[in-house]
């Protein structure tokens, strides 16, 4: 191969002196270019030659230039990596070992070497981990090469999907081990509520039943409920084995058709779990609700219970909504614990509606997957009554945890929303007027007329105002101090009620039995807890989409190029298409602007305003419906590309 001299070498450098640079973050294409996108929001062409020297998310500095008439820029120095550890699949080249990192925008093969493993017990299209040890930007590194330090599927394994999503992201794919010798606690002040007839309601196959409800009618009208909820700080001791690795994961992870424990089985499945006819220990809040669903100061305990009845969503939602042959209890009790229970409720439900905030009825989507880990459909489950009842005692409570926290201890493990972001409150105001609704920008910043705001916009004809104020308001985060929670419409919302699942609750358990036992914390959550329970629980969300985007895509490709007609709900529109949710199934899909029409000059998304104009006029905007076909589905990149039935003409 021809090399330059070193005289051909120098006058180059000295051009190369010559011209600009500019630093920026690489974005790849589908097509081989890319582009350099600088903090300034500037962006420089890089040819595909350029972008063999990089990967997407590098971090460079370029020399600006002209090549055929046109501006490039190329990568001259890295100054942050874009791959660190990553997941890749195997790809043998001329027999030599390679791989391709598990991204849509990353299709070229980097040479590979095992560590800890070999090379030979590896095929095409395995699963791996792998680190990045060389790239072409630093000096004397003249190409990429990773180091292949794990094995994480083969590429024939039907649970491929859950392994290379938990692998990516560096998280347990089992329960954590089993201590044995579990100690039971011997807390003198635990109040014997055996006798009372509390209930689960559950879905039939959920072992870690970590609440249970008992309620009674008040001679003055309205009731007093009691909410019992499992007691795994009964024997977790704070700084414990297992309380560290539970303070590590933070939460179960919950995947479809699949979970990863926070806590031991045997300690979430059976010790803890407050299974039918079986004594356990609780922390119990007694609360009164008034006939018209207002709540007065709660009491806590600590309890000894024992369910009196496992009860099903599904069955206590036919009995309530009159379904015919619909379940109805043997025991006169339980039947008479249902129905107090669903008075409370409605009440509580007619009280939020007025006072604070409801949330709006939208289905549950349930992958059924078989253990070959293939969907066998998918379920959609609205929120029935049953459902609203759990939901509602379990709001209760939280909020009478978080009212007692602030008060007695003055930290805790909070659930805060803010409303909306304070610095788009203008323009959140200036779009409300321009569709006719007219509010107070300091107003729109206090509960009261956040809540306000959220009923006018429930009043609304459609979901296109709420659609787009959704990109206007806060994120809900946690905090160690109390707050408001404008989201729900609640002056504050501490949980407690899913100790077995979140570690958060663990923590409240101990602040909470603080307080029952007359004493004062050891210690208050910090920053610290806070911002790692604030980042596992994005984490986990992230895990649940990016498996539920693969098995989406695995049951919906046998219907690419099909006349099959699904629905889909518009949830963004932007130059580039439109997304949708299904509503059929759940699956977030994509419509590219392309597909719309055969002219493209006569359509405009307007993105900002979350609409679509052709020849001018109106055609459909966010919230609408529009029939779609699967056009394309490309399960390895996890992308459901849609085609509308009809096209816009």
């Amino acid at each position: 191969m021809f090399q330059d001299n070193p005289l051909l070498q120098q006058l180059k450098a000295q051009i190369k002196e010559t011209l600009p640079t500019v630093e920026g973050q690489v974005k790849a294409t589908e097509r081989g270019f890319g582009f350099l996108e600088t903090d300034k929001g500037d962006s420089h062409f890089i040819p595909p030659a350029y972008m063999k020297k990089v990967v997407h998310g590098d971090r460079v500095s370029a020399v600006l230039r002209t090549e055929k008439d046109k501006p490039v820029a190329e990568p001259d120095q890295l100054l942050e990596v874009g791959l660190d550890r990553f997941i890749a699949r195997v790809k043998f080249v001329k027999e030599r070992l390679n791989v391709v990192p598990d991204h849509p925008l990353m299709r070229e093969p980097m040479r590979a070497k095992c560590k800890g493993l070999k090379g030979s017990e590896l095929s095409n299209g395995d699963y791996v981990v792998a680190q990045l040890v060389k790239h072409p930007l630093r000096p004397d590194e003249p190409h990429f090469q990773v180091e292949i330090t794990e094995l994480v599927a083969a590429h024939n394994d039907p649970h491929v999907p859950w392994w290379v999503v938990l692998a990516k992201h560096d998280l347990a794919k089992a329960e954590p081990a089993d201590p044995q010798g579990w100690q039971t606690p011997g807390d003198s002040q635990r109040q014997d509520l055996t006798q009372l007839p509390f209930v689960t309601i559950d879905a039939e196959s959920t072992k870690d039943m970590d609440d249970a409800l008992y309620v009674e009618a008040r001679e003055q009208g309205g009731w007093w409920l009691h909410v019992a909820i499992a007691d795994p700080t009964a024997y977790v001791q704070a700084g414990d084995e297992v309380d560290v690795e539970a303070r590590k994961r933070g939460f179960t992870q919950y995947l479809p058709g699949f979970n990863v424990p926070m806590l031991p089985r045997q300690l979430a499945d059976e010790l803890c779990s407050l299974v039918e006819g079986q004594q356990r220990y609780a922390v119990v809040a007694r609360i009164p609700v008034a006939s018209d669903g207002s709540a007065g100061d709660a009491e806590f305990s600590l309890a000894t219970i024992a369910s009196h009845a496992k009860l099903a969503y599904d069955k206590v939602s036919d009995r309530l909504e009159g379904q015919e042959g619909a379940w109805q209890p043997q025991d006169a009790v339980i039947a008479e614990q249902i129905d107090l229970l669903h008075q409370l409720a409605q009440a509580r439900i007619d009280w939020r509606e007025q006072h604070a905030l409801v949330f709006p009825d939208r289905p549950d989507y349930r992958f059924e997957v078989d253990d070959q880990g293939n969907v066998v459909t998918i379920h959609v489950e609205p929120r029935r009554i049953a459902n609203r009842i759990v939901e509602e005692t379990m709001i209760l409570a939280n909020s009478a945890a978080a009212a007692l926290l602030a008060e007695r201890v003055g930290g805790g493990v909070f659930n805060v929303h803010a409303g909306l972001d304070s610095e788009r409150v203008d323009a959140a105001r200036q779009m409300l007027a321009d569709n006719g609704l007219e509010f107070d920008g300091e107003r729109l910043q206090t509960l009261a007329g956040y809540c306000e705001l959220r009923r006018a916009l429930d009043a609304q004809p459609d979901g296109y105002l709420d659609a787009r104020l959704r990109r206007m308001q806060a994120f809900s985060e946690m905090a160690a101090t109390p707050g408001a929670h404008y989201g729900m419409g609640l002056q504050g919302y501490a949980t407690w009620t899913s100790p077995i699942r979140k570690y958060g609750d663990m923590v409240n358990h101990r602040l909470l039995k603080a307080v029952i036992q007359g004493g004062t914390p050891e210690s208050l959550p910090d920053a610290a807890l806070i911002d790692h329970l604030t980042a596992m629980r994005k984490l986990h969300r992230l895990c649940e989409r990016d498996v539920g985007d693969w098995l989406f895509a695995r049951y919906l490709a046998p219907k690419a190029g099909t006349d099959e007609v699904f629905v889909g709900e518009i949830i963004d529109i932007n130059r580039g298409g439109v997304r949708l949710r299904l509503q059929e199934n759940g699956a977030v899909v994509f419509l590219p602007a392309p597909l719309l029409t055969d002219d493209k000059s006569r359509l405009t998304l307007v993105g900002d305003q979350g609409l679509a104009q052709f020849d001018g006029e109106q055609v459909f905007r966010l919230s609408q419906s529009l029939e779609v076909v699967i056009h394309e589905v490309r399960v390895a990149n996890r992308n459901i590309v849609v085609a509308p039935r009809h096209k816009l003409v």
